[in-house]
């Protein structure tokens, strides 16, 4: 294979993630939220009724209980997010180059994914291909990255070409992934009595309304207890983060918890399939809060399973799907050109 750029115009991959304040103070938890809250892919309340809920109550009271849990798991380089998602961003750069270049952009908050892409078109890309972070498609948050894309290109006169990763909760290797990471963890810690699954809920209503994603989580599911031999009973499926009074899919993640050591349930595993990298849904509310909330029960132990971050594993499988989607978009020069 040669080296030499391809002829075709430059390609880059915008890897997008969720977003994170910028500091675990509340001012700045506000702003994020003020951004987060705001989109209509998350809430999809009418604006009339939204707006004085929004910034009449949850702005003034939400922030400073949020810093709060930030600050429990922030790092010396900032958000475990961002820092996570940089680090895994390098290195699926350094796998697929010289087909194209990997630019970081997150949803809310900085880096933004607008100024990512004209920074790209600054340097010359005129292909840009979009991987949302998230494995299981929903409109809060894959479609919202393509609205936000959108948004970012709708005054420019000359749009690049664009590409749309829109899930990956099926594929192979993000299956052998995700079990050579429990299979990890065993081999270090030993096999617990169950193996929980906790994705990220979402409002039942959206599921009715057409979003794939409960039905993907549950593919995801079949797929890793088929892969690491474990029957029903031995790896569970819950949902986290519900928030609000509306049902969200069930079962949740912390009523589970609460019950399981009642049923006999004394020794788990927590997974979090749906977050390619630890952030504060992983690091505090379940392995530090839910933890708590398991042992209060009468758990003896919760270990939390990291997500897959940087590893290996985790970037051969977001460089094979890139590969994928560049197909017809990197030429090489031929050797005797």
């Amino acid at each position: 294979m040669s080296d030499r750029p391809p002829t075709a115009p430059q390609a880059a991959v915008l890897v997008v993630n969720l977003g994170t304040p910028t500091a675990p103070t509340a001012r700045a938890v506000r702003r994020y939220l003020a951004e987060f809250l705001s989109d209509r892919r998350v809430i999809e309340t009418p604006r009339w009724i939204w707006w004085p809920i929004l910034y009449g109550v949850i702005l003034r009271i939400r922030p400073r209980r949020s810093a709060r849990a930030y600050a429990t798991v922030w790092t010396e380089g900032g958000s475990p997010l961002l820092v996570l998602s940089r680090a895994l961003s390098e290195k699926l750069g350094n796998a697929v180059r010289p087909a194209a270049e990997v630019a970081l952009a997150m949803r809310y908050g900085e880096p933004a994914i607008g100024a990512a892409i004209k920074e790209l078109q600054r340097r010359g890309v005129r292909r840009v291909l979009v991987l949302p972070l998230y494995p299981q498609y929903a409109a809060a948050t894959t479609a919202s990255v393509f609205d936000a894309v959108a948004a970012a290109l709708r005054r420019q006169r000359w749009l690049p070409e664009l590409r749309f990763i829109g899930d990956y909760h099926a594929e192979p290797l993000y299956i052998e992934a995700l079990a050579h990471s429990v299979e990890a963890h065993w081999q270090q810690h030993g096999r617990a009595q169950r193996l929980m699954l906790s994705f990220h809920g979402l409002p039942q209503r959206c599921v009715t309304s057409g979003d794939p994603y409960f039905d993907q989580c549950q593919a995801t599911a079949a797929l890793l207890r088929a892969r690491l031999g474990l029957s029903a009973d031995e790896l569970f499926v819950s949902f986290q983060s519900r928030v609000g009074a509306e049902k969200w899919i069930a079962p949740y993640t912390e009523e589970v918890l609460a019950r399981w050591p009642g049923e006999g349930v004394r020794r788990i595993q927590v997974l979090c399939p749906g977050f390619a990298v630890d952030c504060l849904e992983t690091l505090e509310e379940i392995a530090i809060r839910d933890r708590e909330l398991f042992l209060e029960a009468g758990g003896e132990s919760l270990d939390y399973i990291a997500a897959l971050n940087d590893a290996d594993a985790h970037v051969e499988l977001l460089a094979t799907l890139v590969r994928r989607h560049l197909q017809g978009w990197y030429v090489e020069t031929p050797i005797d050109a």
